[in-house]
């Protein structure tokens, strides 16, 4: 029984983990894909247009930290003269920005 209780708790750690990824790229896929585009490369037509980052590069997403990533998911981007670029994604909680965040990770090439 002693070690059943550490597989059981392993068991649900990785199934709630799995549910959060899989919650990550569903949410990415209906707010996030139409600029940045499914593989993270932001050559959608709205992407090139609003200079979207490739989150499939390396050095990009090396540059980018997780809080960064989440206040411009919750916030939205402006340029250097103040006008959106990329709209703050409405009713996005921090655990679904944090999901966001750890599925565009996973873009990475």
């Amino acid at each position: 029984m002693k070690k059943l209780v550490p597989l059981i708790i392993a068991v649900v750690a990785i199934s709630a983990l799995s549910a959060r990824a899989a919650d990550g790229k569903a949410l990415y896929e209906a707010s996030c894909a139409k600029c940045h585009g499914a593989d993270g490369k932001g050559q959608t037509t709205m992407g090139k247009k609003n200079g979207a980052k490739d989150y499939s590069s390396a050095a990009v997403q090396a540059a980018l930290t997780d809080a960064a990533a989440i206040k411009a998911i919750k916030e939205g981007v402006k340029d250097k003269d103040g006008n959106s670029v990329m709209k703050a994604t409405d009713g996005v909680s921090d655990d679904d920005a944090k999901a966001l965040v750890a599925y565009m990770r996973t873009l990475k090439k």
